[in-house]
């Protein structure tokens, strides 16, 4: 799948959509999910145009792989969930339910979550 340069996370990215930022770097951006499935929901997303987790682990650098996920940990431990535990989760393609097409990793915490998969 190419990538669209209109997609939601692209226009928060060049700003056009404001978001409420919880953490960033020059690799990614985290912030709060518009519609939380938990009392904390967060979204961390690399800068880098990269459709889904198959499209980024096949095409971004080492330095883009390793400093995305040290993001993802670094936006856990600061918005507290470190301690207690978290989930993240990232969707791909239709099968996996993604929704929006730019990578984004979902990090869920502030209560137990329950089963992964509901069958």
């Amino acid at each position: 799948m190419e990538y669209d340069v209109d997609n939601i996370f692209a226009k928060i990215l060049r700003k056009e959509v404001p978001c409420i930022k919880v953490y960033e770097d020059d690799h990614a951006l985290a912030f709060d999910d518009i519609n939380p499935q938990a009392p904390i929901h967060v979204l961390v997303i690399p800068k880098g145009a990269y459709v889904s987790m198959e499209d980024f682990t096949a095409s971004a650098s080492d330095m883009e792989i390793v400093t995305f996920f040290r993001a993802v940990g670094k936006t856990a431990r600061q918005i507290g969930l470190s301690t207690a535990g978290y989930r993240i989760l990232a969707n791909t393609g239709d099968n996996g339910m993604q929704e929006v097409q730019h990578l984004h990793v979902h990090i869920l915490g502030g209560r137990k979550m329950g089963p992964m998969v509901s069958i």
